[in-house]
Formats: structure tokens, sequence, C-alpha cells
């Protein structure tokens, strides 16, 4: 599979599919009538919004706050629309790089698809059986990605605030309730 590039798309965000406990994760990238969704799951969604927050304070702490960062998502860019239907599933996200390309000002996005042998293989090689989704965007853009990942990711079901696992309309067994119940 060949690598999907998307350059400044008009829209890349995270989003979900279904009802909370049974939900399907997904980053979708769009540029004209273009849209790639890949899968993935809930705990690397939130993983990419936390290190991209990180990685973006990063560039804006060592460029003594003159590089092009906004500390907050601008307004203009806040997207709380559902994903473009249909969601059509590119591939299962495995592995996942970020960097800040410091040339273009923008942050480079790397999804790789899962595979039986990942360890094996890094992001980058150039092995045309794996696909890749490469996304190129603002710094601005990514405060925005961020920001409404973790709203996506934190729109599931309540934590149990005994132990924190998610709960279920009937509740849950808790450990901390020596699993009874909660």
């Amino acid at each position: 599979m060949p690598v999907i590039s998307y350059d400044l798309p008009e829209r890349f965000v995270a989003g979900a599919v279904g009802r909370p406990g049974d939900r399907a994760f997904y980053l979708q990238a769009r540029s004209g009538r273009r849209v790639t969704s890949v899968g993935l799951e809930k705990f690397q969604v939130t993983l990419l919004a936390e290190r991209l927050e990180e990685l973006l304070d990063e560039v804006l702490r060592r460029s003594g706050g003159e590089a092009p960062v906004p500390a907050v998502t601008p307004s203009e860019l806040v997207d709380d629309d559902p994903l473009d239907q249909p969601v059509e599933e590119e591939f299962k996200v495995g592995t996942m790089a970020l960097a800040w390309d410091p040339d273009d000002e923008q942050v480079v996005i790397e999804a790789q698809e899962v595979t039986e042998a990942e360890e094996e293989t890094e992001v980058g090689e150039d092995d045309p059986a794996i696909a890749v989704l490469r996304v190129r965007i603002s710094a601005a853009q990514a405060r925005a990605f961020a920001e409404r990942a973790l709203k996506v990711v934190a729109a599931g079901r309540p934590p149990c605030p005994l132990c924190g696992l998610p709960l279920d309309t009937e509740g849950h067994v808790c450990p901390r309730q020596n699993g009874y119940l909660g």
C-alpha cells in the first residue's frame, strides 16, 4: 500500500463512531473531495493528543515564544462537527510518529498500518506492503486537533469515582469495593 499524504489538509480530526463503551475511533483527513479515515484505539487518540500538546509547548518554549505556535486553539479552528460520512477505514493504525518540521514550521504526523511483525518495522521504512498516512499541519491545526481529540475521548462512559474504570449503565464490578457492583 502507498503512503497517503496530506499537506495542510482542510480538515484533520479524531472522531468516534458508536455508543459509549462500544465506539470505534478514527483519524480522518480531508482535502477537497478526498477523505481518508484510519482506525485506531482510544488510548492511541489520547496519546497522540497529549504528545501533540507537549511537542507544541516545547517548540514554543525553545523558541522563546517566537515560533508560530498558538498557546491555545484559535476559535476559528474549533471543529465539533461529526466525521465525514461514510467512514471507510483504509487501515488500522499500529505505530505512530510525530515531528516538528522547523523549515516549514509544521507538525508532521505519521500513522502506520498495524502489521503482524510490527516490532521489526519502523515508521518511515519504505515497505510498499505497509500503508502510511502522513499528514502535515500547522501548529494552530495541531492545537485544534489535540483539543478535539481529548474531548472525543472524554465523551465516553464516565469513570467510577472509586477506581477510575469506566461505568456501564448497570454499574461495574469495582476492584475498590472488593468485586461488588459500583
